[in-house]
């Protein structure tokens, strides 16, 4: 999988060593294969587990499909490379319909990264063969991610109930 490059961003393929190595909790081994500085609350476990909705077994098994389009957010303006965030797609999809998700550690929000991330992210999704959609949910009193959503061409669509979040909102852009 390519890197994607913005202006201010390197969207660098999660690879499955970088997985493992946050599954250990080794630090030094997922800076090394990131080229870059992580960010003091991350990685994590349960971080990943939440955000890969798998083991690391099923993530083993099939590599490829699980990390499909997943990426860290790596600064490339700043002194140092910084890992700032990351956007996952939950696997490829094997209905044409990719769900995306993403996420900017703390000092690093409000600055526009999530927004530049996520509209590369669909904007590459959307020219892979098989992808007629991208979609995503979020809270409603989530601001912040909506404005994300809006900007990166995904309009609402519905509401619908999460098994923990309550009531999401779902929104989507589907291919032209």
């Amino acid at each position: 999988m390519e890197t994607l490059v913005t202006p201010r961003l390197s969207l660098e393929p999660i690879t499955l060593p970088i997985v493992e190595a946050t599954f250990r909790g080794d630090r030094a081994a997922i800076e090394e294969l990131a080229r870059a500085k992580m960010p003091e609350a991350w990685p994590g476990r349960a971080l990943v587990e939440r955000a890969f909705s798998a083991s690391l077994e099923r993530v083993r098994a099939d590599p490829v499909t699980r990390l499909w389009g997943d990426r860290l957010m790596i600064t490339r303006t700043e002194g140092e490379r910084q890992v700032v965030g990351s956007v996952i797609f939950h696997g490829r999809p094997p209905d044409g319909i990719a769900e995306i998700g993403y996420g900017v550690e703390e000092r690093w929000q409000r600055q526009g990264y999530a927004t530049e991330a996520t509209r590369a992210c669909v904007e590459w999704a959307l020219s892979q063969p098989g992808i007629v959609a991208v979609t995503a949910t979020t809270p409603p009193w989530h601001r912040a991610s909506i404005r994300v959503l809006e900007k990166s061409g995904l309009v609402r669509v519905g509401v619908e109930e999460h098994d923990t979040l309550g009531e999401v909102l779902r929104f989507e852009r589907r291919r032209d």
